[in-house]
């Protein structure tokens, strides 16, 4: 199958009724013919049908052996960090959401695992950063929010030498735009909450593995942890995903257009976009991925200019998250990266004048005149 008809078609034929649209298991427990005697299911916790249909969706579309489905994106990173024992090190993208980080300092600190921030697109720092006592690389490509663009095979290739594994957030372009375990990467995670859900009205999150014993570890992981994603959700993910890449295609339609655009405005001093020739991202990006995304950030003049802008835009809302069809402009530095202390905040480029933009499915010029108007009033 193609990818567009495994986004259809992906979990297999339906049940013998002939419903179009899949059943929806809307139960607790199933029960048993006999003792000894199973339907293949016994708690949802572990497994439903609805979440296996989903699950052999996500496996075809990033090309893995095994997908989970959790509660939130949060929830299928803990379930990751659980792999992991005191002592273990870990080396991490320099730029990640501000809640990859939260959950590193806060929870998994105190139990003994450490973690050593660097630019991963830089292979000679990722190297020396590696110690005895490293387990795995964890990073986003494009990051959150200041874009920055890592190669996916080399940095693979390098981690494998060392016996590490490489875990790549790649909500920013979803499996439609970017596939990294055909790359090299051992673990795949996405907020599915964004850009798979895509309509800003469900939260879960997804885990995939390229090797069969990883997805072991980590389903035993699911079923005792229990941060399993409602059945009710699952299937309305599996509904949203039928439409993933003509999503897809609109958002980068539009977010290159906003993005030439907003390079031409003097009230902005950088657009950081990987789909911009300029990007130092470009090429790797051109390489390794089939399209460039529906993520946009872009400093301005001032700070007052930024906070203007979020109080005037009208179309486009004020608001956390990213991937839905509605546009949202966001502020790093007070929502997604709150937590980062000022100086970290300055160091990884998140200041008082960034705003990220996700953009929507709007009629482009519509969104342009929305943010001219804005624009406008900072004047």
């Amino acid at each position: 199958m193609k990818f567009t008809t495994a986004c259809i078609h992906g979990g297999g034929p339906n049940d013998a009724t002939g419903a179009v649209s899949p059943a929806l298991y809307l139960t607790s427990t199933f029960a048993h013919p006999g003792l000894g005697e199973s339907t293949g299911w016994a708690y949802t916790r572990e497994s439903n049908p609805t979440h296996a249909r989903l699950e052999k969706v996500l496996s075809t579309l990033e090309g893995g052996t095994d997908a989970l489905c959790f509660s939130s994106g949060m929830a299928a990173i803990d379930a990751v960090m659980r792999l992991f024992a005191p002592g273990d090190h870990i080396i991490t993208g320099f730029d990640l959401y501000g809640g990859s980080f939260r959950l590193f300092q806060t929870t998994y600190e105190p139990l003994g695992l450490s973690f050593t921030a660097v630019h991963t697109s830089d292979l000679k720092a990722v190297e020396a950063a590696i110690t005895p006592a490293t387990r795995a690389i964890y990073l986003e490509s494009p990051t959150n929010p200041t874009m920055e663009i890592t190669d996916l095979e080399a940095l693979s290739e390098l981690a494998h030498k060392h016996r590490l594994l490489v875990i790549v957030d790649n909500t920013f372009l979803s499996p439609y735009f970017q596939q990294p375990l055909t790359l090299g990467a051992d673990i795949v995670l996405h907020s599915g909450t964004k850009y798979l859900a895509g309509h800003n009205d469900l939260l879960a999150g997804f885990v995939i593995s390229r090797k069969q014993d990883t997805a072991a570890r980590l389903r035993t992981i699911y079923k005792t942890t229990g941060a399993v994603l409602s059945v009710f959700d699952s299937w309305l993910m599996l509904r949203s995903l039928k439409t993933l890449p003509v999503r897809m295609k609109q958002h980068q339609e539009n977010a290159l257009y906003l993005a030439q655009w907003l390079e031409q405005q003097p009230l902005v001093e950088k657009v950081l976009y990987p789909g911009l020739p300029d990007h130092p991202g470009y090429a790797i990006q051109k390489k390794q991925a089939s399209g460039f995304g529906g993520m946009i950030s872009f400093y301005v003049k001032s700070p007052e200019a930024a906070k203007t802008i979020l109080g005037k835009i009208q179309l486009i809302q004020f608001a956390e998250s990213l991937g839905g069809t509605e546009s949202l402009l966001t502020y790093p530095i007070t929502q997604t990266h709150a937590d980062l202390t000022p100086e970290e905040a300055e160091e990884k480029g998140i200041t008082h004048t960034l705003l990220r933009f996700s953009v929507g499915l709007e009629d482009k010029e519509d969104l342009r005149d929305d943010l001219a108007q804005a624009f406008d009033q900072c004047k």
